[in-house]
């Protein structure tokens, strides 16, 4: 019912040509309430559109893309044909932020409220309120909740139901959020209940597994999880695990005696730094002794100008102390020039 491009409607578009495509109803969900747009193809008799992004325009669903091949006309009919296996990905993501929510308020206590989210094809991000950053047992723990609850293989279910309703029945808003007086409740067994717009898995089963990737701190208050599922977490697990091994093998040890072989390393390097402190000590003692031949008077006043190449500064300060206990009085200048300083 629309063709638009570059801001203007259009009749129609030929092969090659970035649009936005308006449609008299559309199977895309378009992003929405941190879920990220839908992506996929609209078919016509002879022509592809791709579609690489769905978004809201008003009350509109505008389909963002290019024409891939053939030609597409305003009121021509299209097959709409959703990306499934991204939408799937999507899915699973949103689905685990429910249970994440939940988790978080069960192991960190009823202050935990969503600050935000982004659920996209890879991974999902939850930023919550909370005062500390998060430990490692507490992650842990967190994804043991979590992962209970994916194993728990629970229905998915969604129901439509008054605002009022909804929240009578234990049903979580977001705030800020604003809410038509109608809205959709997914429930996840006694776990989880919200209102909730967005495209979810069947079962919590289907989500697979849940793995924490990373935690950060992003406002006062504020904390941010980010994390993957299914596929998208095997895959992490696979790259963590040829990194570990790649690890194990540069110290000569396999991953379950790697933490030991660092260990072992690590205090060889510090005895390592502390001889060479002390070599360097004695060989700016030594250094300090040979510039006194460069001394000069100037005005009655001893003076040692030297550049030393290759010296680092703290060796350049050992060797004013030697000098300034051999010359008792003077002025001494050294340097040195190295990582364009």
């Amino acid at each position: 019912v629309g063709i638009y491009k570059d801001g203007v409607e259009v009749n129609g578009l030929i092969a090659g040509e970035e649009a936005v495509i308006v449609l008299a109803e559309t199977p895309f969900y378009a992003e929405s309430g941190g879920q990220v747009g839908d992506s996929g193809i609209l078919k016509v008799d002879d022509g592809i559109f791709a579609v690489t992004d769905t978004q809201k325009a008003g009350k509109a669903i505008i389909h963002k893309g290019y024409l891939e091949l053939g030609t597409l006309e305003k009121g021509a009919e299209v097959e709409a044909v959703v990306d499934g296996d991204r939408r799937q990905a999507i899915a699973l993501n949103h689905s685990v932020t429910h249970l994440l929510h939940a988790a978080l308020r069960q192991a960190l206590g009823e202050h935990v409220t969503q600050k935000g989210s982004l659920v996209g094809a890879e991974r999902m991000r939850f930023d919550f309120s909370h005062f500390e950053g998060l430990t490692m047992a507490t992650i842990r723990r967190i994804e043991e909740l979590v992962n209970a609850q994916i194993r728990a293989n629970h229905e998915v279910a969604t129901q439509l139901m008054g605002l009022e309703e909804a929240k009578s029945a234990g049903a979580m808003a977001l705030f800020g959020e604003k809410y038509e007086d109608d809205v959709r409740v997914v429930r996840m067994g006694d776990y989880s209940t919200e209102l909730c717009g967005g495209t979810h898995a069947k079962r919590t089963g289907d989500i697979g597994f849940f793995k924490i990737i990373a935690e950060s701190g992003i406002a006062a208050g504020v904390r941010r999880i980010e994390a993957v599922t299914g596929k998208g977490a095997i895959d992490f697990m696979h790259q963590l695990g040829e990194q570990i091994e790649e690890a194990a093998a540069l110290v000569k040890g396999d991953q379950f005696s790697i933490a030991d072989k660092v260990r072992q390393m690590m205090d060889k390097a510090k005895l390592m730094e502390r001889e060479l402190e002390q070599l360097k000590a004695k060989l700016a003692a030594q250094a300090g002794s040979d510039l006194l031949g460069q001394v000069i008077e100037i005005n009655g006043q001893k003076v040692l100008i030297a550049a030393l190449e290759g010296a680092d500064p703290k060796s350049l300060r050992g060797m004013l102390d030697e000098l300034k206990n051999q010359m008792k009085s003077g002025v001494v200048l050294l340097a040195t020039s190295g990582e364009g300083k």
